[in-house]
């Protein structure tokens, strides 16, 4: 009978430290984002849909900070502190993979370019081609990709390359 409270207070406590969190995924840069600042993003005006979204600041090398075992870059101190006071505000989705992706079940990587900002969070998408899928019914989608990501978060990340796009490691 000790036994059980015992072993819900270890479940708890490793549900709390995010034990269960899958792997960011992370491109040949090294970094999550393939290097952006993803604190950048959340000071830029949204495009309307159908249209390209600004381009994200590149992070930098100077300014670094790690989350879910993986390191972010940022484009200035002030940016990396503010994502340091509450990481998951900022962090993108889905460990990094398309929103898309994950909504039809997998891990396939996020191209930081195909963004979109929904009720504060950061959801990124794979290919042009799925933005127009994911814009056609963006709550559905969500809705979609939270029921499918308990079952697949923990699954290794994406080690796919991001198709048509070119990322450099941060400066």
């Amino acid at each position: 009978m000790i036994r059980f409270p015992l072993k819900a207070a270890a479940l708890s406590l490793v549900m709390a430290t995010g034990a269960f969190a899958g792997e960011q995924y992370v491109d040949r840069t090294g970094y999550a984002v393939s290097g952006y600042d993803v604190v950048s993003y959340f000071d830029l005006p949204q495009a309307a849909l159908g249209q390209p979204q600004p381009t994200p600041a590149k992070g930098l090398k100077q300014f670094t900070a790690t989350y879910n075992g993986a390191s972010f870059a940022f484009a200035s101190a002030a940016n990396r502190d503010r994502f340091l006071a509450d990481p998951a505000a900022f962090a993108p989705q889905y460990d990094g993979h398309c929103a898309y992706g994950v909504a039809k079940g997998g891990k396939v990587p996020g191209n930081p370019n195909l963004w979109r900002i929904v009720d504060g969070k950061l959801y990124l998408n794979i290919t042009d081609r799925v933005v127009g899928f994911w814009e056609e019914d963006i709550p559905g989608n969500i809705t979609l990709a939270e029921g499918n990501w308990g079952g697949i978060e923990g699954a290794a990340a994406s080690r796919d390359r991001i198709p048509g796009f070119r990322a450099s490691v941060p400066d």
